[in-house]
């Protein structure tokens, strides 16, 4: 059995898991990020946190194939250098060098949302598709493309951000400058901002009473829930976010036409109330609409462990 190490670095927690050769994760270790702070003691940290995963699955380094790393932000595949992360606050980090060093094995880096991607297309709801796209629905939308089963970055390593399509010319300010960003509107923050929206215009909605009266409370969940109780407020809500999202993903759909498109984060948990309606409004916009084959709109299903996995096996795209 052969066994690898997928670090996914984040703004608040260092998660490692060593992964065997059929997806399994056999031990785990997890450290605060403690941002901000320097990158070199972060590195350290990812290394402490790796040979504590390695101890957790009973095994030693020597055991260990390769690391790879998944991160936010802009990185180069080639050098194993973390050109820029704004939330990190990392600028030009030689992460794949340190690392490489501080462990002894080949380090292997990533930007998150396309391992995440990766992991997906191996071992989740996309496994054994070739051609995938994957979008995380957080605090904004990640995205990842999977081409011939290999990632897809782009020349400048900056490719792939799908949350930065803009689908309303002059439409909500995103924070990466642009106005109208596909993010805006379909992230959990785009829906909270939905449903404060609804809930505004309807003040006797049950919206109101689910988050205590407290704008500040307003969840992702909020909108779902008043829905599912019959609060005609938050079907309006509920309806205009599905739609926002249909109009993007029918655009990316028609660019890439994959075999699937893997739904992720937080939101992907309302499941057929997410997907169903949003499967009948792509169908309807999908260029390809006559043919045979036909893109699948399914939900994630490995969760916070994606970004693991895909990160462990990026060795295999070298």
């Amino acid at each position: 059995m052969k066994y690898y190490i997928g670090i996914d670095l984040g703004g608040t927690n260092i998660a490692v898991g060593v992964v065997d050769e059929n997806y399994n994760i056999v031990g785990r270790a997890k450290l605060k990020t403690n941002i901000p702070r320097p990158a070199e003691e972060v590195c350290a940290d990812m290394a402490k946190a790796s040979r504590m995963a390695v101890e957790d699955a009973g095994l030693t380094m020597d055991d260990i194939e390769w690391v790879g790393v998944d991160t936010p932000g802009t990185v180069d595949t080639e050098t194993g250098m973390l050109i820029y992360a704004n939330n990190l606050f990392f600028h030009n980090v030689p992460m794949g060098p340190y690392l490489s060093e501080a462990l002894g094995k080949p380090v292997f880096i990533e930007n998150d949302a396309n391992a995440a991607a990766y992991g997906e297309a191996l071992a989740g709801g996309a496994k054994g598709k070739q051609d995938v796209i994957v979008i995380t629905l957080g605090t904004g939308v990640g995205g990842g493309v999977i081409i011939d089963g290999k990632i897809y970055a782009g020349f400048n390593h900056g490719g792939a951000e799908l949350g930065h399509m803009a689908i309303v010319k002059g439409g909500r300010q995103c924070t990466c400058g642009r106005k109208g960003c596909f993010e805006t509107y379909s992230s959990a923050t785009g829906l909270i901002n939905t449903t404060k929206k609804y809930m505004e215009k309807y003040k006797d909605s049950l919206m109101w009473k689910l988050c205590g009266g407290d704008l500040d409370k307003v969840s992702g969940r909020t909108a779902f829930q008043a829905m599912k109780q019959g609060d005609k407020a938050g079907k309006e809500c509920v309806d205009e976010y599905i739609e926002y999202m249909a109009y993007g993903l029918a655009s990316i759909v028609n660019i890439f036409q994959p075999e699937v498109v893997c739904i992720g984060g937080g939101i992907s948990k309302e499941g057929e109330t997410l997907l169903a309606p949003l499967r009948e409004l792509i169908a309807k916009e999908d260029y390809c609409r006559t043919s045979k084959k036909r893109v699948s709109i399914v939900a994630a299903t490995l969760g916070n462990d994606a970004g693991i996995i895909g990160a462990a096996f990026l060795g295999r795209l070298q």
